[in-house]
């Protein structure tokens, strides 16, 4: 039986957590309210920043800018190493705050915060590895390279899902490339940001760093726009809806502003006839009931071969009714709640849709725990079959709501996972090579993130993560995804005494 704190319990907890991590509450105060999923009911209030705020901490940012580039990069990656160590001292204090205001599961929590770590960790080691390439000259006594320097100030959009870690991805990659960054996170998690600034405005002041190298500025819509508008921001890093990213990127396009997108994703699992059907049991149904459904790599839909869909839809339905939904910080939960109405009633309509098309609801669906938490909305994550891909099945809710859709011919099950706005991450349970292979291939998923007999959501800080089309096109995190932090200059060396023009152009005075 679960059980919920109450409003008191949680304010008490959720500020002396945040007062341990360094945060200054006197400093954060204001009368913005603030609430948490876990109970629906208030938390604290806090101070918001308008935009015009946020001219002043650009002003800054370019100030230590100025600074920062010069110091070398395995100087700046020492900064990153301390904060780790910071991060790992305060582990436990973040993870709850994160379950507080974004509701996840304990485990999952201390999963994001340990994302930071491995994130720092990774950084550090960049710090010794931003490489560029020499190339040769087709003139004698010449030498073409290119370098690599920072690129100046960073702007971050953090949505309320990946309250610590989608900052972290850029902020300790930003810094071992020269850049200060600006943050603007969501407005549901104040004291999430908070609390992880104050542990980096640490790392900071003890190695002696510029003081304004990493800022948060809380407020609403106006200061992520303010950020988007502003011609000192160099990069602007966004991650939320599609329909922000189309007001996003085309702004800061026409100030001729670097943007980095990471927006919708509508994730699929192929499920051959060959499958592990056990393995895709397990997979399936953490990336698609973990976080309550509201990662953007949650799992949103089963292309089924006709062969085993059936089975694995009694499976699946079988393993729903035995999620543990409640408290998400109770031990034995599963399933936290949503992060408020809107997220519900989204689900709620998106199901009505969907049986209006010919859906079953096989598991799942309404609230839970209305008795305990009325205002809280905890949802029964649901499974609809679907006789086909549907307009609302090619529609991202963000919840925990699953599609199944049938096919014969593995080309089709590739044609409809394909056949959505949406490509940011997919997956193929299946034993058959040739399967596996042509998945990955050019000829398969268009995504930007292919698993094979994994799920859809869990990606590793070493690989590059983001997607295309509609998720927007950005890379975040591993692989060479530092680049978009940096700026590339061509040169070329003359040696050789004489001045020979490429292309045998000759220009003779």
């Amino acid at each position: 039986m679960t059980s919920i704190p109450s409003q008191s319990e949680l304010s008490a907890l959720a500020l002396e957590t945040a007062r341990r991590c360094g945060v200054d509450l006197a400093a954060s105060a204001g009368d913005v309210p603030t609430s948490s999923p876990v109970n629906g009911q208030g938390v604290t209030t806090i101070g918001w920043r308008d935009a015009a705020y946020v001219d002043e901490a650009v002003g800054r940012a370019q100030e230590a800018f100025r600074e920062w580039r010069r110091v070398p990069a395995p100087a700046r990656g020492a900064l990153v190493k301390r904060w780790a160590e910071l991060l790992a001292e305060h582990k436990d204090d973040l993870a709850t705050l994160v379950s507080i205001e974004a509701g996840k599961i304990t485990s999952e929590a201390r999963g994001e915060i340990q994302e930071m770590i491995d994130i720092c960790d990774f950084a550090v080691g960049l710090s010794r590895q931003l490489y560029g390439r020499t190339m040769p000259s087709e003139r004698p006594g010449h030498r073409l390279m290119e370098t690599w320097h920072p690129l100046g100030v960073v702007g971050v959009i953090s949505a309320f899902n990946f309250p610590a870690a989608v900052w972290s991805w850029n902020t300790a990659v930003a810094l071992v490339c020269g850049d200060p960054v600006v943050w603007k996170p969501s407005e549901l998690t104040p004291l999430t940001a908070l609390a992880c600034q104050a542990t980096l405005a640490q790392a900071i002041a003890e190695h002696g760093a510029p003081e304004h190298l990493s800022q948060v500025v809380l407020g609403g819509p106006e200061v992520g726009e303010a950020l988007v508008d502003h011609p000192g921001v160099a990069l602007l890093s966004a991650t939320g809806s599609t329909r922000m990213g189309r007001a996003v990127g085309p702004r800061v396009a026409d100030r001729f502003g670097r943007s980095l997108l990471e927006l919708g994703g509508n994730n699929a699992a192929v499920v051959t006839g060959s499958a592990d059907l056990d393995l895709a049991v397990r997979g399936i149904v953490f990336a698609a009931a973990g976080t309550a459904g509201q990662r953007c790599t949650t799992m949103r839909r089963v292309i089924a071969h006709t062969s085993v869909a059936d089975e694995l839809t009694d499976r699946l339905a079988a393993a729903y009714e035995r999620l543990p939904i409640g408290n998400p910080m109770q031990e034995g939960t599963l399933v936290g709640p949503l992060v408020n109405k809107r997220a519900y009633d989204a689900m709620a309509a998106a199901i009505t849709d969907a049986t209006g098309d010919g859906g079953k609801v096989v598991a799942g669906g309404g609230r839970a725990h209305e008795d305990l938490a009325p205002d809280a909305y905890y949802a029964r994550p649901a499974i609809v079959r679907m006789p086909e891909q549907t307009a609302v099945v090619a529609r991202e809710t963000f919840a925990p709501l699953l599609y199944v859709v049938t096919y014969d011919e593995f080309e089709h099950a590739i044609e409809i996972n394909n056949a959505v706005p949406q490509g940011l991450s997919s997956s193929v349970f299946t034993q058959d090579l040739v399967e596996a292979e042509l998945f990955v291939s050019a000829e398969g998923s268009d995504c930007g993130i292919v698993n094979v007999n994994i799920g859809t959501s869990g990606a590793e800080i070493g690989g590059a993560f983001g997607g295309e089309k509609e998720t927007g096109g950005g890379r975040e995190s591993g692989s060479d995804a530092w680049r978009a932090y940096m700026r590339r200059a061509t040169n070329t060396i003359n040696f050789s005494g004489n001045l020979p023009l490429a292309q045998g152009v000759d220009f003779t005075i």
